[in-house]
């Protein structure tokens, strides 16, 4: 089945919890950063895009039915193009807290994991983030960028904006799905996501 949701929204705007709600849609997989610690291999690809050098995108995500988070949101564009009767779904929050959840979390993993980690993010920050992440300023405004960008150029009945209070209704509406008779899956806070962190960077 190829992809059928291209998720555009940042890391930190509920992309875990939409993983587990599309897979249980959808009934495969979901793209999510979090695949990138399963299948490492998979870092080289997404340096490669960040220079320009984009993969096939079917092959590559062969067995997925959406990508969420980061890599994958920065490259909306060219997946959405690839994928063109996929629902684009942008998750936010508002700036001030997604750079509070952000700061604490995602962009402190800086040398943490692997010198190829490292250089993937700096090479899709340096060609897909407009601007820094080093200050709140600079972020925010980033975060915005991208966010407008989406939202400016997704046609209006192939774009959804989703926030983690919207729930099951907007995504299965959009998919044409019956909502399922279960509450919407929340994880990934804050305080969850430093416990998996401290078990990985000991493990790694």
């Amino acid at each position: 089945m190829p992809i059928q949701v291209v998720g555009a929204g940042l890391y930190r705007t509920g992309t875990k919890s939409l993983k587990a709600a599309l897979e249980r849609l959808l009934g495969d997989p979901s793209y999510h950063m979090a695949e990138i610690f399963v299948h490492p291999e998979h870092i080289p690809t997404w340096h490669e895009a960040a220079l320009g050098r984009m993969p096939d995108w079917a092959a590559f995500l062969r067995g997925y039915s959406a990508t969420l988070d980061a890599p994958a949101a920065f490259f909306w564009p060219e997946l959405s193009a690839a994928f063109p009767e996929a629902l684009v779904l942008l998750s936010v929050r508002s700036p001030e807290s997604w750079w509070e959840s952000a700061s604490q979390t995602v962009l402190k993993t800086a040398g943490l994991v692997s010198p190829e980690w490292d250089a993937m993010n700096d090479a899709i920050s340096a060609s897909r983030f407009s601007g820094s992440t080093s200050t709140r300023e600079t972020a925010i405004r980033g975060f915005n960028h991208h966010n407008d960008r989406v939202r400016s150029e997704v046609p209006p009945g192939r774009l959804l904006e989703w926030t983690a209070g919207d729930g099951w209704e907007p995504i299965c509406s959009a998919l044409g799905l019956p909502v399922p008779d279960e509450p919407f899956p929340h994880t990934n806070t804050r305080e969850e996501w430093a416990a998996r962190e401290r078990t990985r960077t000991t493990t790694v």
